[in-house]
């Protein structure tokens, strides 16, 4: 089928009657004239259709970790597709890459995640991990554990089980969530519910409302905390330092299984191959994706701990679960590559130890003293900005939320990405990124956050 050219006006006109984007308001949408056609990208850089070049600080969806354009990606699939473009792991059967990445997760992710289970997305990987607690305490002989403990504004995916152990109000009210069995509570979120405690104070309080609650539901029907390292599209909430150790310490008094979900902060993001590094969580799951390709093409995996990976083997039968693309080999090749461009360029030292923080030193300096922000936080290549009304205080605006989509208006008009979460701007841009590239993007950041503050009286 010959490629078919065709004007921005058409694109955005196609879209509008026939694509459902995700998470959009499809009448705003429409009413403002469709979306932005992006054609072309290379390193931290974008094009639409009008031909404006637009840098990317959040890496297409927390994702594009080894930047834009990587031809050793795109070969590595080639060359997978002419060999064997696909094939299925139902049947007693496996592809060499899917066999070779599992070996290189091992090595990679932390102590005793000795087993890996595949799937094409963060959700998938977190639906599969549910099945898999619940059937691991049955094996257990233990068939009350089933409850699942999240966090307030916790991410962990779209699909009805994963929205359930999101802890987002919205997403649960749209399709009468969360199911039975899946529980939330509050986050290690100091700016907004610390009150007068210091920070390392209220990381303990955080922890210990999870096992206040293990408590109150009786650890017999606990399975399992689910936790992302630092809560990413809840508003990048990095824990005090205080809150890992002691969750990890209820989880193991109370018998309760711990999954750590890396899909935004693994491979790399924090200038470590995992946050669990960084906080020396040790996991009994985790979830990976995004970065495990830089979202060159679908994938995601379970790492699955001793304790329940033996379980499954030797005493489960049977696992009724999977997907068509499992260890896609495709993917696989594709993850393998995207690996070794991390390894080969050291991208994940460099941010750890030169572009991390000079990052992080440059949004604290350009913003703390900035009337409409309140917290400048960070770690690596992931951060958010706080907009209050009240710096002192930490009063934030009425109607929570406007202030930020207004200021992400103004990024996207200064031709930057940047995300709103509620009223933290947030950003977590390619590890590529080098440090002309990040002036610009805070040269840019404060552009939008000063338009943001004239609307609003502040400047």
């Amino acid at each position: 089928m010959t490629h078919i050219q065709r004007s921005a006006a058409e694109l955005r006109q196609i879209n509008t009657a026939h694509h459902l984007p995700p998470f959009t308001d499809y009448k705003s949408l429409a009413a403002e004239g469709g979306s932005r056609i992006i054609t072309k990208a290379d390193g931290v850089w974008l094009w639409d259709s009008d031909g404006a070049k637009i840098i990317d600080g959040m890496a297409g969806l927390w994702c594009v970790n080894v930047g834009y354009g990587r031809r050793e990606l795109a070969e590595a699939a080639h060359r997978q597709m002419l060999e064997l473009p696909y094939y299925n792991t139902f049947f007693k059967t496996v592809t060499p890459p899917t066999v070779e990445l599992s070996r290189k997760l091992v090595e990679l992710t932390p102590e005793g995640l000795n087993h890996v289970f595949y799937a094409s997305s963060g959700s998938e990987a977190n639906d599969t991990i549910v099945r898999m607690v619940r059937h691991f305490w049955n094996l257990k002989g233990k068939h009350r554990k089933k409850t699942i403990i999240g966090r307030k504004y916790g991410y962990h995916g779209s699909t009805m089980v994963a929205v359930s152990l999101c802890g987002m109000d919205a997403m649960h009210g749209q399709a009468d969530l969360p199911f039975p069995g899946f529980h939330h509570v509050l986050p290690p979120y100091w700016y907004d519910f610390g009150g007068d405690l210091d920070p390392e104070a209220f990381g303990l309080k955080a922890a210990r409302a999870i096992e206040d609650r293990i408590r109150e539901l009786g650890a017999d029907t606990v399975a399992a905390v689910i936790a992302e390292p630092i809560q990413g599209a809840g508003g990048v909430i990095i824990p005090p330092a205080s809150y890992w150790p002691e969750l990890q310490r209820i989880c193991r008094e109370h018998d309760v299984l711990l999954i750590v979900d890396e899909v935004i902060c693994g491979f790399g993001r924090t200038g470590h191959w995992f946050a669990s590094d960084l906080y020396d969580i040790k996991p009994d799951l985790m979830t990976l994706a995004k970065g495990i390709t830089s979202g060159y093409v679908p994938l995601s995996a379970v790492m699955v701990g001793d304790r329940v990976a033996e379980t499954l083997i030797e005493e489960g039968g049977e696992f009724f679960h999977g997907f068509t693309y499992s260890g896609h080999p495709v993917a696989a090749a594709v993850a393998l590559a995207n690996i070794e461009i991390l390894e080969r360029e050291k991208l994940i030292d460099r941010v750890r130890e030169r572009t991390g923080p000079y990052l992080q030193r440059k949004m604290r300096e350009t913003f703390e003293g900035h009337p409409l922000v309140g917290e400048v936080r960070g770690v690596g290549f992931i951060g958010g900005i706080e907009l209050v009304a009240d710096k002192a205080t930490r009063q934030r605006f009425p109607n929570y939320g406007e202030v930020g989509t207004l200021c992400r208006d103004h990024c996207f008009r200064n031709n930057l990405i940047m995300r709103a979460v509620r009223d933290t701007m947030v950003f977590s841009p390619s590890l590529t990124m080098i440090e002309e590239e990040i002036d610009e993007l805070v040269a840019r950041a404060k552009v939008a956050i000063d338009a943001t503050a004239r609307d609003l009286g502040r400047l």
